[in-house]
């Protein structure tokens, strides 16, 4: 435990969750995406902002998005106005109900459709834009999917 005062390790392991819906898929990954090039710290404060922006990570209403809705949240100063992150998340919100619907209505199914780690990692960065390794390490950790212990998924191939 830290004190105000006291900055968490650097690789502080993030609160796990247990997906009740594909809107929580959509919401990790969402945050997966964002946060690559940025501060844990300025993605986390405008997260209300992106819960707003994106109607609650409802993945439905998320994959109907059109052009006028992702150019007014490319405006929004609530979130983090990357334009095409904005476009990748409502894209991942319409690979994630594709992939579920293939999969017998349940994402896990997809996901543990892998032989291991590794080739759900290679897959992820096929079907959804914007997660790469670090990103999708993260987001199947935080929906407690099986991933490797971080310091040898950092150190592979070394």
């Amino acid at each position: 435990m830290t004190t105000q005062h006291e900055h968490p390790p650097h690789h502080e392991a993030p609160e796990q969750i247990v997906p009740q819906s594909l809107n929580d898929y959509l919401e990790v990954m969402t945050k997966a995406v964002f946060q690559s090039g940025m501060s844990w710290k300025v993605v986390n404060s405008k997260w209300p902002g992106f819960r707003a922006g994106f109607q609650g990570f409802d993945v439905a209403a998320v994959a109907a998005m059109d052009e006028s809705a992702i150019d007014t949240l490319a405006t929004d100063t609530a979130i983090i106005r990357n334009r095409r992150k904005i476009a990748a998340t409502v894209h991942n919100a319409q690979r994630l109900i594709e992939l579920e619907e293939e999969y017998n209505g349940d994402i896990r199914n997809y996901l543990r459709s892998h032989g291991d780690f590794y080739d759900v990692l290679k897959d992820v960065r096929k079907q959804f834009k914007y997660m790469g390794d670090t990103g999708t390490y993260y987001w199947l950790y935080v929906l407690g999917e099986e991933v490797p212990d971080y310091g040898e998924f950092c150190n592979r191939g070394k």
